[in-house]
């Protein structure tokens, strides 16, 4: 791990919202992760859900409650937490939380472009998006940034809808409808990596992204970690359905009942795993 590397990756991912860093993980920190990866397959949270669309399978879990005992190894003794800490100096470091994702037997669906921070309660300069690959990724087939647009406008979430990517996940009129990027391409900036087992994609939740479809006889299994810093502070969203009730009964149901817009993004629930002012 080269922390000089990451150094000078700083001002690019607060001006783009994203980087990638090549072997960001080392043969232990990548043994950790698909440890990590196949502890979510075998132990599904209230969350996990297959998406419709396509031949193949695309499978997703996040926020399982009982990930972080499984995650430990890989959070504390890995250079994950070390790379997100190289982006903010200074800052403390709290783990958010886990998702896989499962892509394979089939053609499936790009993945429609959205931000997650249209469905995530947190808002501030220092949330990141660790995305780890475990297969050899193509940049055809690769995630796809709208580069710079975290500092934009955030937009209604996308409702995965397979016949309408714009399709809003709210529709209240509290965010705009995401514009159509892929039938308008040429009008955006858009960026994409081409990734091996070990390289890492790292971006703001508030980023446009989204692409990443797999094809027949191929397999794609990623996974993500979540982090955020001291400037995180808690930012509203709707409640929405289909997962609503699990949601409710979350860690972020229970802050939507505790904490007002613009408070500091804290709870027991996150992990603190790195101290900013014993790393400075």
């Amino acid at each position: 791990m080269d922390l000089n590397r990451i150094a000078q990756l700083r001002d690019d991912y607060a001006k783009n919202g994203i980087v990638h860093l090549p072997r960001g993980l080392g043969p232990a920190g990548l043994e950790a992760a698909q440890a990590a990866f196949e502890w979510s397959m075998a132990n599904p949270g209230p969350l996990a859900r297959s998406f419709e669309g396509g031949t193949g399978t695309f499978y997703n879990d996040l926020l399982n409650p009982k990930a972080f005992d499984a995650y430990r190894s890989l959070l504390e003794g890995s250079e994950a937490a070390d790379l997100v800490a190289g982006l903010w100096p200074g800052s403390d470091i709290w783990f958010l939380y886990e998702q896989i994702f499962l892509k394979e037997g089939g053609e499936s669906r790009r993945t429609p472009w959205h931000q997650d921070s249209s469905y995530l309660p947190i808002g501030g300069e220092t949330i990141a998006v660790m995305w780890i690959p475990f297969d050899p990724v193509p940049k055809a087939d690769s995630l796809e940034f709208v580069v710079g647009s975290h500092r934009g406008v955030l937009y209604d979430g996308s409702s995965f809808d397979p016949k309408d990517d714009t399709a809003p996940i709210y529709g209240n009129g509290a965010m705009p409808r995401l514009p159509d990027i892929e039938k308008n391409r040429a009008a955006f900036d858009i960026v994409s990596f081409a990734c091996e087992p070990g390289d890492v994609v790292v971006f703001h939740p508030a980023i446009l992204h989204g692409g990443a479809p797999t094809h027949v006889g191929t397999r794609r299994r990623t996974l993500s970690l979540r982090f955020f810093g001291n400037d995180a502070h808690y930012a509203a969203r709707p409640v929405f359905d289909p997962e609503a009730a699990a949601l409710d009964q979350s860690v972020f149901g229970q802050m939507r009942r505790q904490l007002t817009n613009g408070a500091p993004f804290r709870h027991p629930y996150f992990p603190k795993i790195r101290d900013g002012a014993k790393a400075a």
